[in-house]
């Protein structure tokens, strides 16, 4: 599907309005609840890799944080960042960035780190290739009241219930607790199978790298906030 032309509307203004936001936030801060995060996580976190992103085909269908995807607003989807992080997203290719915030999980697919909205990715550029090697960088972070939550390894995703089972039941020889997931996506249902609870996430990439190596899987590490 072509991807649809976005409102004239500033890059300027929007990441204003973004900031704006964080600063209300600042304000408010001192009567939120506790919530608990490990020293300087995530502000400050640097990652590169290759994003991508998702458009039409997503557009109203709720995101991990309970908005309502808009690929006409400047947001982004990360496997484990906290949701409300703040992150500057530079195109190594171009060297044109946009600021986004994370509201959503995924890219569900090893080897991209980051799925952009279709406002993100015109703004740098990459809706062309689809793809696009990138830099991004937290700079700020509004935290939820019920916290991160845990981190869990995805090892498997497929249409049949049953397969699902029989690699649920393999992994958890290896690895104590998990679920399977039922997501329903624009190419069907599909159910998620993610292995384990962490609280570090060395611990849960070492997990993956064990796993990866007696399954021979290709699972990658997500954070659980639902």
């Amino acid at each position: 599907m072509r991807p649809m032309p976005l409102p004239r509307i500033s890059h300027g203004v929007a990441v204003a309005v973004i900031l704006c936001g964080m600063i209300a936030f600042q304000g408010c801060r001192a009567s939120s609840p506790p919530v608990h995060r490990f020293p300087g996580y995530p502000i400050g976190f640097v990652e590169r890799g290759v994003a991508s992103w998702y458009g039409p085909g997503f557009h109203g269908n709720k995101t991990a944080n309970g908005e309502r995807y808009d690929m006409h607003h400047l947001t982004a989807a990360h496997r484990t960042l906290p949701l409300g992080s703040i992150a500057v997203v530079r195109s190594l290719t171009s060297g044109r960035q946009v600021t986004v915030r994370i509201n959503d999980r995924g890219p569900f697919a090893r080897g991209r780190v980051l799925d952009l909205s279709l406002a993100g990715a015109q703004a740098i550029g990459m809706t062309g290739n689809g793809t696009d090697q990138i830099e991004l960088k937290v700079i700020g972070y509004s935290p939820r009241p019920e916290g991160m939550g845990v981190l869990r390894v995805q090892v498997g995703a497929f249409a049949d219930l049953e397969n699902a089972r029989v690699l649920f039941a393999q992994v958890r020889s290896e690895v104590q607790g998990g679920r399977i997931l039922q997501v329903d996506l624009a190419e069907g249902r599909r159910y998620r199978v993610q292995a384990g609870q962490f609280m570090m996430e060395a611990d849960a990439q070492a997990a993956s790298a064990r796993l990866d190596r007696k399954f021979n899987l290709q699972s990658f590490v997500v954070r659980d906030d639902g």
